[in-house]
């Protein structure tokens, strides 16, 4: 069985890979799995300068999903390049940085140092606010996201660029053909949903932050709803995310249009979910006498 799909120049053996702040930098992984087995890792995401996040509580279990407002905790640029890079490196997979920034300059310097540290692709998170504009998210505005992707293409020259979409556009398919315009090498949807929860003997929200994103099996109609939509939109590749548990959940995705999938919320409750979601698929192949993924990207019938 053929498993291996291509994202723009960066080919992965398999369509499974991690969700960006699910799976740590990689290696907190290894004890519970192969992560040469994954077709990617994504590292949780990157800014410039370290952050330490929001204070606690920031994680919140829902009945049928998780709020986290965990406020993009990182050890920063020249830490991840130094320390986090080498190790995960040493491993068979690929590995994507997930980028964020509040203004363009620092999406530019993530992707140019990146690009030169020998990533195999960048992910952009395009949901962050730019405080150039007031504090309006960079994916809100069709021109402004148009601007910054097409800055960082400039900027990137050997790494895939995958551009990270916010399920709050109001039709996600101008975003997605935005990035496909400006020269990304694929999109990638769906990031978390804006929720909240309120602990009802207190009145008061169960967050510090208030607002969360929620993420998990409460968003994967939704998540898959705008996978089938942008991939019918755009000719780049689609990967989508958004309440992945097994391997039925993944192959909803491939047949909605994505060529590969990332795991995310599922990693808290099994460790092991990537690589279990990777035997499902191959079990559906073959029961099924599929030969070649591709021959199901796509595959839905909707007649």
């Amino acid at each position: 069985m053929k498993l291996a799909v291509n994202i723009g120049k960066l080919k992965l053996q398999n369509p499974v890979m991690t969700a960006s702040g699910t799976f740590g930098y990689g290696t907190e992984f290894a004890e519970f799995m192969d992560l040469g087995s994954l077709g990617a890792v994504v590292m949780k995401g990157i800014s410039v300068e370290p952050r330490d996040g929001n204070p606690p509580p920031r994680i919140h279990e829902t009945s049928c999903g998780m709020l986290n407002a965990i406020g993009l905790q990182n050890v920063g640029l020249k830490n991840f390049i130094k320390k986090k890079l080498p190790q995960i490196k040493k491993y068979k997979t690929k590995v994507i940085a997930n980028i964020l920034g509040s203004t363009a300059d620092e999406y530019v310097k993530l992707a140019s140092e990146l690009d030169a540290a020998g990533i195999d692709a960048i992910e952009m998170n395009v949901s962050c606010p730019n405080v150039d504009k007031g504090g309006i998210e960079f994916c809100a505005e069709p021109i402004m996201l148009g601007r910054l992707v097409g800055e960082v293409r400039a900027a990137v020259k050997s790494s895939t660029l995958i551009v990270k979409l916010s399920p709050s556009a109001t039709d996600i398919r101008v975003p997605a053909k935005v990035c496909e315009d400006e020269g990304a090498d694929a999109v990638s949807l769906i990031n978390t949903i804006p929720g909240m929860a309120i602990d009802i003997a207190t009145r008061k929200p169960v967050l510090a932050n208030v607002i969360g994103g929620l993420s998990g099996p409460a968003i994967k109609p939704v998540a898959v709803r705008m996978v089938w939509q942008v991939s019918k939109a755009v000719n780049i590749p689609v990967i989508g995310m958004g309440g992945i548990r097994d391997a039925s959940d993944a192959i909803e995705f491939i047949l909605a249009g994505a060529t590969a999938v990332a795991v995310g919320t599922a990693n808290f409750v099994n460790p092991r979910a990537t690589a279990e979601i990777i035997e499902g698929i191959e079990k559906y192949m073959r029961e099924n006498k599929i030969d070649d993924i591709h021959d199901i990207i796509g595959g839905l019938a909707t007649q």
